[in-house]
């Protein structure tokens, strides 16, 4: 007997994604955010299950949510080639129409989260918590390879992983390209998933302003600032015109996802504004987008820990 693809009411496959990646890097939060978008989330799947699930049998026909199923290290028997073995034959069958998404971050933050909210790592319960963060990036090396996806949280407050999250696989609409417009400030290191960087610290800026210092890029007065240097309008323009040129290629040869990055020194004032003014700009000429600012407020990731800490507590009481 053939088993069938599980299809939705539509006649198309339900898609499947898989989210996985290092301990402490969001997939508490990045479940909860997909479960808000409309998914069906499962955490921490037995691998015993997880063929049974993505093939879905016997799904009601009115249930056509999407899924999305959470794996990391502290699955039951857990060996990330063997996933990837399983999920390729499932490709291959054709049963489901089943993606990875890869929640990376770095080993200096991972560190900073796990030490301030006084957690043990899974994997050295016993030792510090590096040792178990480097253990977990080898054994994850395979599905990191193999991620169709992979979003880098080492810059990210909660807050922004759900917008990245929403901006991925919100209300897009199938087979379009999905826009990420992020500001920030080269003084705190470049973003790790932008793809492409343009620098806008040419710009007159508005911190040597004492009046304009406390303010922000989305304050009018900033703006005006910004907008009065003579080299902004056609510099504008020029960026403009790029990538009104370049995202309808991206989207020809299949590119699903894409991050524009705007950087100035400090990520409050340059950057931010020219983010919003191409948000505007682009928005007009039909694209869907989110807008991120990583540095806006100007405080370190200290908080983000706080908040991922949050986050997971509300996840497990939930559960």
């Amino acid at each position: 007997m053939t088993e069938s693809a599980a299809t939705s009411p539509s006649g198309g496959r339900i898609p499947v994604l898989l989210v996985t990646g290092m301990s402490g890097a969001g997939k508490s939060t990045a479940l909860k955010a997909l479960e808000d978008l409309g998914y069906e989330a499962v955490d921490n799947m037995p691998l015993s299950l997880l063929q049974r699930m993505l093939k879905l049998p016997d799904r009601p026909e009115s249930d056509s949510r999407p899924i999305a199923i959470g794996i990391d290290t502290r699955t039951r028997a857990f060996d990330a080639a063997d996933v990837v073995a399983r999920l390729r034959l499932l490709r291959r069958a054709g049963l489901v129409e089943v993606s990875v998404l890869f929640l990376d971050c770095s080993g200096g933050e991972l560190t900073k989260r796990f030490s301030e909210t006084r957690r043990r790592h899974p994997l050295a319960l016993d030792r510090p918590a590096a040792d178990g963060i480097a253990r977990e990036r080898e054994i994850l090396a395979p599905l990191r390879r193999w991620a169709d996806m992979v979003i880098d949280t080492t810059d990210y407050s909660v807050h922004d992983l759900r917008r990245a999250m929403s901006a991925r696989f919100g209300a897009a609409g199938e087979g379009r390209l999905t826009l990420s417009l992020l500001s920030f400030g080269y003084s705190r290191g470049l973003p790790r998933d932008a793809d492409i960087v343009l620098d806008v610290r040419f710009l007159s800026n508005p911190h040597w302003v004492e009046s304009l210092r406390p303010l922000t890029g989305q304050d009018e007065r900033v703006g005006a600032h910004i907008a009065a240097d003579s080299a902004f309008a056609p510099a504008f323009e020029r960026m403009a015109c790029l990538l009104e040129t370049l995202l309808p290629s991206y989207a020809r040869e299949g590119r699903s996802y894409l991050t524009v990055a705007f950087g100035c020194t400090g990520g409050r004032h340059r950057s931010v504004y020219v983010t919003e003014a191409m948000a505007t700009r682009l928005r007009s000429g039909g694209y869907d987008l989110a807008v991120v600012h990583r540095d806006i407020s100007g405080q370190t990731g200290a908080n983000d820990a706080a908040d991922f800490e949050t986050a997971r507590r509300a996840e497990s009481m939930r559960s």
